[in-house]
């Protein structure tokens, strides 16, 4: 009998506790943000796989659990997209994990292609852009777009810009958790 605790619970109380905390700069926290993206996919009607990436997208913000925000604030790119992904990996497939490993790259590609992207960033988001490489080139651009993700990647990028409002009505993590429990992968068997 496993007494590891149910992935979704760990994912619960990373949004109760260092979900709280400020969130690099915006009118919102961390969680606040994070629960507004899957609100905001979910409104848009967008499949469970992509509310549950919306929802998780910056995982990889948290301190201790994944990888942290300080780099972030210091000028340093801590890679929470791919960070996050991995860790979620454990649990999801890469229906979830992968635009979620791609959001950054995203936002990158959006600067880079579509006129008037860049104006729609906060203050916080364009410190982070310059932090994560700036827009993509045009060679960047175009592999970015032959990845199988990117489509799902660009729609989490979108919900993640504006889920920022701290006035916009959010629910709560538990609203989610039956979407999540659904997306959890089998746990592995031990080899005998």
């Amino acid at each position: 009998m496993s007494t590891d605790p149910h992935p979704v619970d760990v994912l619960a109380r990373l949004f109760e506790g260092e979900g709280s905390a400020e969130y690099l700069g915006e009118a919102v926290t961390q969680a606040q943000h994070m629960l507004q993206a899957g609100a905001l996919a979910e409104a848009a009607g967008a499949p469970p796989h992509l509310v549950a990436a919306a929802l998780l997208h910056d995982v990889g913000h948290f301190q201790g659990a994944v990888t942290g925000r300080d780099l972030m604030e210091n000028g340093t790119d801590n890679r929470h997209s791919h960070t996050g992904a991995d860790w979620l990996g454990q649990w999801f497939g890469p229906e979830v994990t992968e635009p979620v490993r791609l959001h950054v790259a995203a936002k990158r590609y959006l600067c880079a292609v579509e006129p008037g992207y860049f104006g729609l960033l906060s203050e916080a988001s364009v410190h982070t852009l310059r932090v994560q490489g700036g827009p993509m080139t045009e060679e960047q651009a175009r592999a970015f777009e032959t990845d199988p993700g990117a489509r799902d990647a660009v729609a989490v990028r979108r919900w993640d810009e504006r889920a920022k409002d701290p006035e916009l009505p959010t629910p709560d993590f538990d609203h989610f958790r039956p979407l999540l429990e659904g997306l959890l992968r089998p746990p592995a068997v031990p080899a005998p």
